[in-house]
């Protein structure tokens, strides 16, 4: 049976064929869809985890306990999970572990544009890249295979064109393998110095064999051309670009998906039988710096760019000195699109709230909230990464009192109150990794304050379940964490957690000052769910904001909370039925009254 999927529709197809059980991950662009399909296979237990370390770590006790197991995480995720991974490479797999990651050449949606192959040469973990939606599902289950034949994790490198273009797939059936009988061995798996030590050298010994392999397997082949005057050598999206780029020439490939270790005789008989050889790879010269160790010269990263993807007419100028053809156009620029918060976004009347406030500085964090950094909020002072907006809220407040002690030292008439710090983070991030710098803040007394904003989802990445849903991946109830009554289980004073409705700026308002005029950690919990989740969108579709014209002054306070459903209009300010849900900021906000709601919730 043949079928058009994704890159991670076929990575998931392909964990069911081949037995996997447990399967874990935290969402992330561009790799979220891997587990919302495999959630479909019942025969795999899967989970959204609170973070990538948590799902890889999940996946390590199965694959031990001896089942095959699977954790799938975008590019910054597995600097979460490093811990786990580099440890697990010592551990090595019972039941085939797999650990996916998913790049992302462009930053599409990420804060970073880093290259994890790096990752399996660091932890000398083996390595596969597809190149298209079939080498996905066929290789993910080899990959299984690998983990269970030489005892190692497996690094499984997507990048987000892989992820989320569509080809054809042949698919199979699944695979009945059973879990592995259980035996103890401490030696293998507790992992003190003395016995590290011991694995060490068992690592050593195993990327020999896994060199072997590299050379050998038919991941890694060569495509001969009739002249072989130049050679090609790429692995996954690489070598789509390069055969696109350079398909009218008479080219040879080396294509690569075992990519770690990368097999030096196969490049070496590469090598001898081409003149010239080209290195396409995106971002960093991991392949090209391994061909140049082995002597072989090549060109790569001097003609290709370093930032951003490639594509057939970028390696095609860069190579060939030839302007790429264009495609079809409409003879004219589509208008720019910058990110903005959603008509109805629960986070706009927090953002709006602090933007109207002097003296703070925002530590902002991973999420849609990001975007309170644009015009007209533009309240975010910093965004570093997940969970960091609550630590980095510490160092802001050490850094501001130290300076203050300064000034109260040596100009005591020029001394001024610091600004105050608030974290902004949403409840899924929170759960991520904020609870921890929660912790830190409350025991080295810091003055700043956090806001929580529950949306009761994970927004950004395309509304998965959180621990503050109440709901599991595969939509089963379960326990919601109660974001108040775990602020106050890490120390934070009862009475310094503020719980309000994010739609209610005066509320708001009231807490952010309550916030800046405590001297102790201080935390506001504004709630509102998201307002793209199905069922608020049912139930607040009957509703909408309308202007009275003759009310209306043309000031234009209104539109200083940055919804795109409103607009000026003939000095008026018009609202766009179609985009509004009836949330009433910009009513809140009008000081004529110009603004009302009509309409009703539908219960």
């Amino acid at each position: 049976m043949r079928q058009i999927m994704t890159g991670n529709e076929a990575i998931a197809r392909g964990a069911w064929e081949a037995g996997c059980r447990v399967a874990a991950a935290y969402p992330g662009t561009p790799s979220s869809e891997i587990l919302e399909n495999i959630a479909g296979y019942d025969e795999i237990d899967s989970e959204w985890s609170t973070n990538e370390k948590v799902a890889l770590e999940v996946a390590s006790g199965a694959s031990i306990a001896g089942a095959r197991s699977l954790a799938a995480m975008k590019h910054v995720g597995l600097n979460v999970a490093a811990d786990p991974f580099f440890t697990m490479s010592y551990i090595g797999a019972s039941g085939g572990l797999v650990v996916v990651t998913a790049d992302d050449p462009g930053l599409f949606s990420s804060q970073n544009e880093q290259d994890n192959r790096w990752y399996a040469l660091h932890a000398k973990t083996p390595m596969l890249e597809p190149s298209d939606s079939q080498e996905c599902l066929d290789f993910i289950k080899d990959a299984f295979d690998i983990s269970e034949r030489f005892d190692a994790p497996v690094l499984f490198r997507v990048t987000t064109r892989i992820c989320h273009s569509k080809s054809v797939v042949e698919l199979g059936v699944r695979e009945d393998v059973p879990v592995k009988p259980y035996e103890r061995d401490p030696a293998k798996r507790v992992m003190t110095p003395a016995a590290a030590k011991a694995r060490r050298y068992i690592l050593e010994e195993r990327e020999k064999k896994l060199r072997e392999f590299s050379n050998e397997c038919s991941y890694n082949k060569i495509e001969w051309a009739a002249s072989r005057k130049v050679g090609v050598i790429a692995s996954g999206i690489g070598y789509q670009h390069a055969r696109e780029a350079f398909e009218t020439e008479d080219f040879s490939y080396l294509k690569l998906g075992f990519t770690y270790p990368l097999p030096d005789e196969l490049i070496r008989r590469f090598a001898e039988g081409v003149e010239k050889i080209y290195v396409v790879e995106e971002n960093e010269p991991y392949i090209e710096t391994f061909v140049k160790s082995l002597g072989i010269a090549c060109e790569g990263r001097s003609l290709l760019p370093a930032v951003d993807e490639l594509n057939a007419g970028i390696i095609q100028s860069a190579v060939l000195g030839r302007e790429a053809k264009s495609g079809p156009s409409a003879g004219v620029l589509p208008p720019p699109r910058p990110p903005v918060l959603c008509p109805g976004c629960s986070h706009r009347g927090v953002f709006y709230t602090l933007s109207k406030e002097k003296d703070i500085v925002v530590s902002s964090d991973i999420g849609c909230y990001t975007l309170g950094v644009a015009p007209p909020l533009s309240v975010t002072d910093s965004v570093i990464c997940m969970g960091a907006s609550v630590s980095a809220g510490i160092g802001y407040f050490k850094a501001f009192s130290s300076a203050q002690k300064d000034a109260r030292e040596e100009k005591p008439e020029k001394q001024k109150k610091p600004p105050k710090i608030f974290s902004v983070i949403g409840d899924s991030t929170f759960f991520h990794s904020g609870v921890t710098g929660l912790i830190d803040a409350v025991i080295n007394k810091s003055e700043s304050a956090l806001l929580i904003l529950d949306n009761r989802t994970t927004a950004m990445t395309g509304h998965q379940e959180n621990p503050g849903t109440g709901f599991t991946i595969k939509g089963d109830a379960t326990v919601r964490i109660n974001l108040r009554d775990l602020c106050a289980a890490c120390g934070v004073r009862p009475e310094n957690v503020r719980t309000v409705d994010s739609y209610d700026i005066s509320a708001v308002t009231q807490a952010v000052r309550d916030a800046k005029a405590s001297r102790e950690f201080f935390v506001i919990i504004a709630e509102q769910p998201c307002a793209l989740i199905k069922d608020v969108v049912r139930r607040r579709a009957g509703l909408r904001c309308e202007v009275d014209r003759d009310k209306c002054i043309g000031c234009k306070a209104c539109v200083k909370a940055g919804c795109p459903a409103l607009s000026p209009n003939d000095g008026k300010v018009e609202i766009d039925s179609a985009m509004c849900n009836g949330c009433m900021i910009c009513a809140e906000i009008c000081p004529t009254g110009a603004i009302s709601r009509v309409g009703e919730f539908d219960e």
